[in-house]
């Protein structure tokens, strides 16, 4: 049996639309990890001012905020990999834009905060159309290896973007944008040369509020797709204990730039081992119940996190955090996939990118708050103890989800 699930994760890299889609996901997502990296870091260098580096960040957020209903009908409507090609090009255009302006010395505060805010609208088309792009690629038997696969592609990304953006931006900052062109181009190349397995399924509907707000409908009608999205929901919201992380490298670790850099690295490389493993041996039995044990793990994990002043601890904590919690993403993205027609995947796959997205901001801001009034440790061991709370409680209100067996039969 291990034999065959290998041999089916490797059939999955020979076939060519997959392997395009694949290498133009870790090309895509890499390049927007060094921008993001070279945005910030000459930001500040120009500006020396805090505020105006978190209005890099805003102007990032607010687009993926504001174009959500617009993004999930323009996947619906409209060809995916066409929209996936046109996004990865255009930042491919604005990291160009930023090479030109950098060499010309005219680049400033409002240019970098515009090609922010452009790359931010571009990622918040680029995330759902490709997630609701796979499906068309991949046969329904072995599209949870395929998220897996994918998921692993996002957590390469997330290793080598900010480490290969540090590099080459100490090197100068145009060395990031000539390499981020450059990337999004080939991205937008092999998205271009990628062939449609499975046509899509499209209803000529008009497009009205109410076609714009089906997505949340949809979500909402269906208990199996609410409990999963809002599940993530209230897990990110509640877990966000990795946003404490230079307080606990230098008030409780005492380790300094160097440990920070480990613990920022350990829940990606915690994800990129289990993301492999469940590549090759998918999720067979009890999927619902795996999926809360996920949780559970995850909550312990930052439970454990939170009380430990050893950094060996705390690194390990932090790898079972990145696991676990790719196994709950795989379960839950794999769910939404499969319970969705595919005329309605783009819109709610927008809602559950704005979930995820709001989720990881508002978790961040939760940790902060939560750690200034009662300090980092009890911050981050409640957060585990809500989680796994929400895990417990979501069990009882979701039946459907506990009762799921096996993701192929969905």
């Amino acid at each position: 049996m291990c034999c065959i699930l290998v041999q089916t994760g490797n059939s999955l890299f020979k076939q060519p639309s997959f392997s395009k889609y694949w290498t133009g996901r870790i090309l895509s997502s890499t390049s927007f990890q060094m921008l993001s990296v070279a945005i910030g870091w000459q930001m500040y260098d120009l500006t020396h001012d805090a505020f105006s580096l978190g209005l890099v960040g805003l102007a990032q957020f607010i687009p993926m905020v504001m174009l959500t209903l617009v993004v999930g009908q323009a996947a619906d409507r409209f060809d995916r990999q066409r929209i996936l090609l046109v996004c990865q090009f255009i930042e491919g255009v604005v990291a160009a834009l930023l090479l030109y302006g950098n060499l010309a010395g005219w680049i400033d505060r409002e240019m970098i905060l515009l090609a922010a805010a452009i790359i931010g609208a571009c990622r918040a088309f680029e995330g759902p159309t490709s997630s609701a792009l796979l499906p068309q690629l991949v046969s329904k038997s072995i599209l949870a290896q395929a998220i897996s696969l994918t998921t692993m592609a996002g957590q390469t990304a997330q290793i080598l973007g900010p480490t290969l953006g540090g590099v080459l931006f100490s090197l100068g900052p145009n060395f990031v944008y000539s390499t981020a062109a450059a990337a999004l181009l080939l991205a937008s190349i092999l998205t271009f040369l990628i062939r449609i397995e499975q046509a899509p399924v499209r209803k000529a509907e008009p497009v009205t509020l109410r076609s714009m707000l089906m997505g949340l409908e949809f979500v909402y009608k269906h208990p199996v797709i609410l409990g999963t999205i809002s599940l993530d929901l209230f897990a990110v919201l509640l877990g966000g204990a990795t946003a404490l992380l230079p307080i606990f490298a230098q008030d409780i670790l005492h380790v300094g730039p160097w440990g920070l850099g480990l613990l920022r690295t350990a829940p990606a490389v915690g994800a990129l081992i289990v993301s492999i493993f469940l590549a090759y041996f998918p999720l067979q039995k009890a999927a619902g119940l795996k999926l809360f044990g996920a949780l559970a793990v995850f909550g312990l994990a930052t439970m454990l996190f939170a009380v430990s002043t050893n950094i060996i601890v705390s690194i390990i904590a932090l790898l079972l955090i990145g696991g676990s919690d790719v196994i709950s993403v795989v379960i839950r993205s794999s769910l939404v996939q499969l319970q969705t027609p595919d005329e309605m995947r783009g819109r709610v796959n927008a809602v559950n990118s704005l979930f995820i997205g709001t989720s990881n901001q508002l978790g961040e801001f939760e940790s902060g708050t939560v750690a200034g009034l009662l300090g980092p440790v009890p911050a981050a061991f409640i957060g585990g103890i809500g989680t796994v709370l929400i895990a417990g409680l979501w069990m009882i209100l979701f039946p459907s989800i506990r009762k799921i067996k096996s993701l192929t039969d969905q």
